[in-house]
């Protein structure tokens, strides 16, 4: 479909990043892009969680799976593997995007999270997530690939995202998009 722009955000040492307006019946399908994200504090989650009162509260209750391939610098090690820890279940938390990335700057993630139905008033909001980081945490540099998939299990709708590290501040920028 065609992407309509919503809204940007660039984020220089934020505790979060919010979209907070934008987000109704105009579209089924949402986008956020995400490029250059990293934290200000090493080894942190990147994650986010939805609000049905234009971000006054966050905290919707998800269901979701995740999975992780990985690949190091000095080639001996690969990974593809489920992530228990990246996984909701019934569970009002942030959902993770991307794990454990690293505060230097030439550690960044860039994801698409896609929603959908998010005005829907009968129905749970189906959402999938791919990332990709370039990682430098011990012992060796590596390059991430996650995907995340699930619900969250309302019926009332999403109005508002928020996006954000598990600790400290993050920086990079932030693309709101409506699919038609």
């Amino acid at each position: 479909g065609k992407l309509t722009l919503i809204s940007s955000a660039t984020a220089s040492g934020s505790s979060s990043v919010e979209f907070t307006s934008g987000i109704d019946s105009t579209y089924d399908e949402y986008i956020v892009y995400m490029v250059d994200v990293h934290p200000e504090t090493a080894l942190q989650n990147f994650g986010w969680q939805a609000s049905t009162d234009g971000g006054s509260t966050y905290g919707m209750t998800i269901t979701s799976t995740a999975f992780v391939s990985a690949h190091d610098e000095p080639d001996p090690t690969t990974l593809f593997t489920y992530k228990t820890t990246q996984d909701l279940a019934q569970s009002t938390s942030d959902q993770q995007i991307n794990y454990y990335l690293d505060a230097n700057n030439d550690d960044s993630m860039v994801a698409e999270l896609h929603l959908f139905g998010l005005s829907s008033t009968s129905k749970v909001k189906h959402f999938y997530c791919t990332s990709h980081a370039s990682q430098g945490a011990t012992p060796n540099p590596h390059a991430t690939l996650m995907f995340s998939a699930g619900y969250i299990n309302s019926t009332n709708d999403v109005d508002a995202l928020r996006l954000r590290y598990s600790s400290g501040n993050c920086n990079g920028n932030f693309y709101l998009f409506g699919v038609s």
